[in-house]
């Protein structure tokens, strides 16, 4: 085996692999700015509550949208999330955007982005996402704040006012 072809073969391998380790739908939603209360992240028993596990137990929405959180939302999903998810309901590597905050609760997806790796460890819905997807999200480590832009950012895509 030559040289150039070996060193092909393991890009395609870790390009691969990157791909197969990352993934990211019942509900309805809350009310008006950002923030949330105690922390939930408790026992090692699987769960399926709708707000998910972590410390995001009320969400309040703005109403209308904050355009500033819709940009800075925007700004993030383009670094990273576009690259495993469209806007459509069209899975990429992950499942497409469009619809998310109908099917799923502001807490449960604040919960979901900021403590992925514990969502993927307890939470049904997470782990169903695991199994239709078949790759796991991997841990953005966004802050509380850049997950409230990228959840106001989904509305907005969603078509919420």
């Amino acid at each position: 085996m030559s040289k150039t072809h070996y060193l092909s073969t393991l890009v395609i391998t870790v390009i691969t692999s990157f791909f197969i380790y990352s993934c990211g739908g019942s509900t309805q939603q809350s009310t008006s700015d950002s923030t949330a209360t105690s922390s939930t992240a408790g026992t090692t028993a699987e769960t399926n509550d709708p707000k998910g596990t972590g410390k995001f137990t009320d969400v309040k929405l703005t109403h209308p949208l904050d355009q500033a959180m819709v940009s800075q939302g925007k700004a993030i999903y383009d670094v990273k999330c576009s690259a495993c998810h469209k806007l459509t309901s069209e899975k990429l590597v992950g499942p497409g955007w469009k619809g998310v905050t109908d099917r799923r609760l502001p807490e449960w997806i604040m919960n979901f982005v900021t403590n992925t790796d514990v969502m993927l460890s307890k939470d049904t819905a997470a782990q169903a996402m695991v199994e239709r997807c078949m790759v796991r999200m991997p841990n953005q480590h966004l802050s509380d704040d850049d997950a409230r832009h990228i959840l106001e950012y989904m509305r907005n895509n969603d078509g919420k006012n």
